[in-house]
């Protein structure tokens, strides 16, 4: 991964570091560097148990920091709600103002690099594209390495099969898929983190939550961590990324605010 000391992962949500960067960040933890992850959002009515989960999950992969933005689940249904009492929905969110926000942390850190996701946000989640839009943002203002999470198109493709192939109740535009995630072409980074899939597994295990959930993406979950570790490997022991050509920052010395977020260990 380079000579890089810190790096700080930027998700939308308490349960979104595992599944794409968890091997990742484990990866990097073992290999000597400071991994800090900054998560954007909390759910609406029971935030503590979920913060718990990713504080465990964190702590497995080697986590040195867990950080949040302070802004509220925008949720992924046709309808985006009223904002929480004393909490803006981070899709409703000045992508400005979260930017600053976020390359404030990147200073205090003095991140070497920051991973955020790819344009369609992975699946097309508004708060993952927003996401996208601020680390993007941040990186410009900050003048930090930037490497977006994703998958190639064929993988997701694959893997959407494979689910339906077992019979797990799990509904996926197939179709979608041709404007979701990314074409092999713009991946610029592929990382082989089999040799940490069993504690990816066990993080993932650790967002009690989802996994015990009714969704169908907990169904989904549910079958990743009852994998045996080979096989779990198999499915989920590489990671992709496609690197955003670093550039100036916008504003050189620019005087970031002071507060970066809320901290959480």
């Amino acid at each position: 991964m380079g000579p890089m000391t810190t790096i700080v992962a930027f998700h939308a949500h308490a349960d979104d570091p595992v599944l794409l960067s968890g091997g990742t960040l484990a990866r990097a933890a073992a290999d000597g560097h400071r991994v800090v992850v900054v998560v954007a959002t909390e759910a609406d009515g029971h935030p503590t148990p979920r913060w718990a989960e990713l504080e465990a999950a964190a702590a497995i992969l080697g986590v040195r920091r867990v950080v949040h933005l302070g802004y509220a689940d925008s949720g992924h249904g046709p309808v985006l709600y009223a904002d929480p009492p004393g909490r803006q929905r981070f899709a409703r969110a000045d992508t400005e103002e979260a930017a600053h926000r976020l390359a404030a942390l990147l200073h205090e850190e003095r991140a070497d690099l920051l991973l955020g996701y790819d344009g369609n946000g992975g699946y097309g989640h508004r708060d993952h594209v927003k996401v996208h839009e601020v680390a993007r943002r941040a990186a410009r203002l900050t003048g930090t390495r930037l490497l977006e999470a994703t998958l190639p198109r064929d993988f997701a493709l694959r893997f959407v099969r494979v689910v339906r192939a077992l019979r797990i109740p799990f509904e996926y535009d197939v179709d979608a898929l041709g404007h979701t995630y990314s074409p092999a072409s713009a991946i610029t980074h592929r990382f082989d983190v089999r040799r940490f899939a069993a504690r990816k597994q066990a993080a993932l295990a650790a967002h009690v939550s989802d996994v015990r959930g009714r969704g169908r993406l907990s169904a989904v979950l549910r079958v990743l961590v009852w994998l045996p570790a080979p096989l779990f490997g198999l499915v989920a022991g590489r990671e992709w990324y496609a690197e955003v050509t670093p550039a100036a920052p916008a504003h050189p010395g620019l005087q970031v605010p002071a507060r970066s977020g809320r901290r959480r260990r």
